[in-house]
């Protein structure tokens, strides 16, 4: 169970991470926030299928066909806990490495779509405020980038774990009772 767990987990942060380095590294400038995100946490529902992959591999190959709501959850999480530390850790890389200005891109976005959408002075001036403050906290403060980055990610694994273990639950069957 262990190796499926660490295959599944790993393959799934693996595909969780494409759109991140592809959308934000090349065409962030070339789609709108809605689209990037709608994006974002459809490539994370693709790597959490192998959520599914993997309790229905323990459940069939490893449990004699039977697995309980509560195991099958544990396995979702297991592999939701290790595909978001491999997205996570391979943020905290780019983000330093290669898109270090991320947070002052990320504003000039939002506020740019703010005022093509036909936002009022005052709303632009207190929306740049607030994401220049979270933008500067975000920048020097690695465990606050650590945090919002799981924040991103967690809870779509959470969901999808929630999902499989209800769909893939199998329990035995009782013996019937001889007379």
């Amino acid at each position: 169970m262990k190796k499926t767990v660490w295959v599944c987990g790993l393959i799934a942060g693996m595909i969780s991470i494409s759109w991140a380095l592809v959308g934000e590294g090349w065409l962030h400038a070339h789609l709108n926030m809605n689209t990037r995100m709608f994006l974002g946490y459809a490539t994370m529902i693709l790597a959490f299928s192998l959520i599914f992959v993997a309790i229905k591999n323990y459940r069939d190959t490893h449990n004699n066909g039977q697995v309980t709501f509560g195991k099958a959850l544990g396995i979702g999480l297991l592999v939701t806990l290790i595909a978001s530390t491999v997205y996570v850790v391979v943020w905290m890389i780019d983000f330093k490495y290669f898109i270090p200005d991320f947070g002052e891109k990320y504003t000039a976005q939002v506020i740019a779509e703010m005022k093509a959408n036909g936002a009022n002075a005052a709303a632009v001036k207190k929306e740049t405020a607030e994401l220049t403050a979270t933008m500067t906290k975000y920048k020097t403060s690695a465990l606050f980038r650590i945090m919002v980055t799981y924040s991103e990610i967690v809870p779509v694994g959470v969901v999808v774990s929630l999902i499989a273990a209800l769909i893939l639950k199998k329990k035995s069957k009782p013996l019937a009772a001889t007379a």
